[in-house]
């Protein structure tokens, strides 16, 4: 089976890194950006299986950049799961638009792995 695509767009260094190292171990592709520009772009390069996503990045909401990716139809069947310090899974929605899972930070590296599988799997 050829491994799995993963972007990360997290704003937090250590975080990106821990996360990048886990899915690495896993042996899973894993690609990170930490602000929202050229997302759309590098989406279309990578061709991700799965996105996680901070809400609250420097130059962007992710929650716009999650918009963004549902309308548009060659990215909208991309799973995608958010993450945020600030809002939890009931309020961090945009015009309705929600992601296909959602995990407050802090989270657990079983949980998160657990999620990205079931993602996976859809």
């Amino acid at each position: 089976m050829a491994k799995k695509n993963i972007l990360v767009i997290e704003d937090n260094h250590a975080i990106l890194d821990v996360i990048t190292l886990i899915l690495e171990s896993e042996a899973f592709n894993v690609d990170g950006l930490n602000k929202g520009s050229d997302f759309i772009d590098h989406v279309h390069q990578l061709k991700p299986d799965v996105i996680i996503m901070d809400i609250m990045l420097p130059d962007a909401d992710g929650r716009v950049l999650l918009k963004e990716l549902k309308d548009t139809p060659t990215t909208q069947h991309i799973p995608v799961l958010m993450i945020s310090a600030r809002y939890n899974a009931s309020n961090y929605a945009i015009d309705d638009i929600l992601a296909d899972d959602f995990m407050a930070k802090p989270f657990n590296i079983d949980e998160l792995m657990d999620k990205i599988y079931a993602l996976l799997k859809k």
